[in-house]
């Protein structure tokens, strides 16, 4: 990984944008800074078993000026995310930053502490809070707060509390209505695919160094370890609603269809603090994040940012998030959040007013530009998402994946237009030379798009691979993103041969148990192989006696259908079980769920003939090959 030197075009590219953007600014690194009580020392947390689920010291070369390798704006931004340790927010709030993707807060109360976003995996949350009481006490925990539905916000929850001390009455867990659903859906249809592209997106099988990962814009990168989920206990459904948790009072505001389905922000009047979740951070974040989700939206993100400032800004001195630094200062918090609500709202209304002039969502990505008050904002650079992949999902949000073009509406798929587009240009050798002319010529992208069209075309060829791979390279040390850096540095690996198909996955049996009967049916259905089960005629009726409920399925045409209905006449075969069981059908086997304690009664062989056309993901599916 990183096996080529940055190119000349590159270390010029990356010394003029050291002399074009505010570096002698170091208020970022002040804030950053502030507060801080005690580091962890060494920095890697380790499982039950010994295994190294996270280590921050990897970063440790993240000092002094950037090299030519990477861009000195993310340079910064990753020397900023570094930083690990407990910090004191304000007296009776303290964050643990560095330990995680994401922070963990700790509010205190009046006899004991409430988390809010207990980070990943168990144990980097419980390395987090033996940090913490290290230097504030015992304290016990009395509730969980999840600011939002993804996993590096509850993940690690089991770090810091227990399913025991939820049911007992201890422990209240809260959360935006509608969590637990988007919670777990998200890792259950498209599961497999966003996990092998999440391993792209934070670079997670890359070396750490100034020629491999440095980070991830919004954190430096995601923990592997034990992911866990407790259902929510007390659901927030409207702006304004309060909540006294251990003699400490919470006003929250609603922000669903922001960065996350169900996220919220919230205020704490004893300490005139606003945690605003993920809405605001230290960079443009994604409104279609690389690894692939839905399209967010920008519009109502900047509309929940005013309301904040409208609800919340003469009552608050300090805004935290759920990841980078707080921000301190009435009139600064307000000029941040200001500046975070136009960054979303200006991406949203110029390109709703471009593509309204008939340009296309490439083409409004290539020539837009922010204000030079955004793009001269730290907190507005594109360092986890993008103006240009950021635009593109304006347009696909509104527009599809169309432009419009009929010439373009039933284009050849990769690896036959490749083998069409060589053989126009002459065969490989002369595909190569032109890419190797723009190469030396520093046009890296032309280069990169000759060279994705010749490893299509001969997925065998050494020499394509290796000059694309080197071509990637130059694109990931001279990009700002993060994101970008790592999608371009773990293509040159697995084109080299390194694939490494899904280093970290969000999945988990503890999610797994959590998912709704109808949901686990649904992810069964996107399993099945149409065409091997056009020909199957199946009824399957499904009992949960601790639900009291019973379902029946259908497989037709290829289509597994599931209804909540009686009992009745016509199924091939009746199973009974516990609803904790069905995740073992849907993940595993019936001889699994059977050995477990489901009963099967009528024609088993249906139940055989189901599971006969269910096609697992693949986790390790090529992407920079055919």
């Amino acid at each position: 990984m990183g096996e080529t030197p940055a190119s000349d075009h590159v270390l010029r590219a990356n010394r003029d944008a050291a002399h074009t953007l505010p570096f002698g600014d170091r208020r970022d690194f002040d804030a950053a800074q502030r507060g801080f009580i005690a580091k962890r020392e060494p920095g890697a947390i380790r499982s039950a078993d010994g295994t190294v689920v996270w280590d921050n010291d990897t970063y440790a070369f993240l000092a002094g000026d950037a090299p030519g390798t990477v861009h000195p704006s993310l340079w910064r931004q990753c020397q900023l995310n570094s930083m690990q340790g407990l910090y004191e927010v304000v007296e009776g709030i303290y964050q643990v930053r560095g330990f995680d993707l994401s922070n963990i807060t700790f509010v205190e109360a009046d006899t004991g502490v409430i988390v809010i976003d207990p980070l990943t995996t168990v144990e980097t949350a419980s390395a987090a809070c033996e940090l913490y009481r290290r230097y504030r006490g015992d304290r016990e925990v009395r509730a969980v707060i999840y600011t939002h539905s993804h996993v590096d916000h509850f993940g690690g929850v089991k770090g810091v509390t227990t399913q025991e001390e939820v049911d007992g009455g201890r422990v209240a867990v809260i959360a935006p209505a509608g969590f637990t659903g988007h919670a777990v859906a998200e890792n259950v249809f498209a599961g497999t695919a966003m996990a092998r592209r999440a391993g792209y997106m934070y670079g997670a099988a890359l070396d750490r160094g100034p020629a491999g990962q440095v980070g991830a814009g919004l954190g430096q990168t995601v923990p592997t370890g034990e992911v866990t989920l407790i259902v929510p206990t007390v659901d927030i459904t409207s702006t304004g609603q309060t909540l006294t948790v251990d003699g400490v009072d919470f006003e929250f505001q609603l922000a669903p269809g922001t960065e996350a389905p169900a996220e919220m922000h919230l205020h704490i009047p004893r300490y005139r603090a606003l945690c605003m979740a993920e809405n605001a951070t230290h960079t443009l974040h994604n409104l279609l994040t690389l690894r692939g989700a839905l399209v967010r939206d920008p519009r109502a993100w900047a509309h929940y940012l005013t309301e904040a400032i409208e609800l919340f800004g003469d009552r608050v001195d300090v805004e935290f998030a759920s990841h980078h630094w707080p921000t301190w200062g009435r009139a600064e918090i307000i000029g941040f959040l200001s500046t975070q609500r136009d960054l979303y709202a200006y991406l949203h209304d110029q390109t709703l007013r471009l593509l309204n002039q008939g340009l296309t969502g490439p083409e409004i990505a290539e020539g837009f530009r922010l204000p030079p008050a955004l793009e001269n904002s730290w907190g507005a650079r594109g360092y986890y998402g993008s103006v240009s992949h950021n635009v593109k999902a304006v347009y696909q949000r509104y527009m599809g994946w169309f432009d419009g073009n009929p010439a373009r509406l039933w284009q050849h798929v990769p690896e036959q237009a490749a083998t069409r587009y060589v053989a126009a240009m002459g065969g490989i050798d002369a595909v190569l030379a032109q890419a190797e002319t723009a190469y030396d010529d520093g046009d890296f992208r032309w280069a990169a798009t000759l060279l994705d069209h010749a490893v299509f075309a001969d997925p065998s060829g050494s020499r394509a691979r290796e000059l694309l791979a080197r071509t990637l390279e130059q694109l990931g040390y001279g990009t700002e993103n993060g994101t970008w850096r790592n999608f371009f540095l773990s293509g040159a690996a697995e084109l080299r041969g390194d694939t490494f198909g899904t280093p970290s996955v969000a999945s988990s049996p503890d999610l797994a148990r959590q998912i709704g009967v109808q949901d686990l049916f649904d992810a069964l259905a996107v399993r099945i192989d149409g065409p091997k089960a056009w020909e199957l005629d199946i009824a399957i009726d499904w009992t949960f006696p601790d639900l009291g409920h019973n379902y029946r399925s259908t497989l037709r045409n290829g289509v597994l259908t599931t209804v909540r209905k009686p009992a009745a006449p016509g199924a091939n075969a009746t199973v009974t079980l516990a609803k904790p069981l069905l995740p073992v059908f849907v993940t595993d086997s019936p001889a699994a769920a059977a050995a477990a304690g489901a009963m099967v009664e009528g024609d088993a062989a249906a139940l055989t003939a189901l599971f006969s056309v269910l096609a697992p993901g693949n986790p390790s599916f090529p992407i920079v090959t055919p």
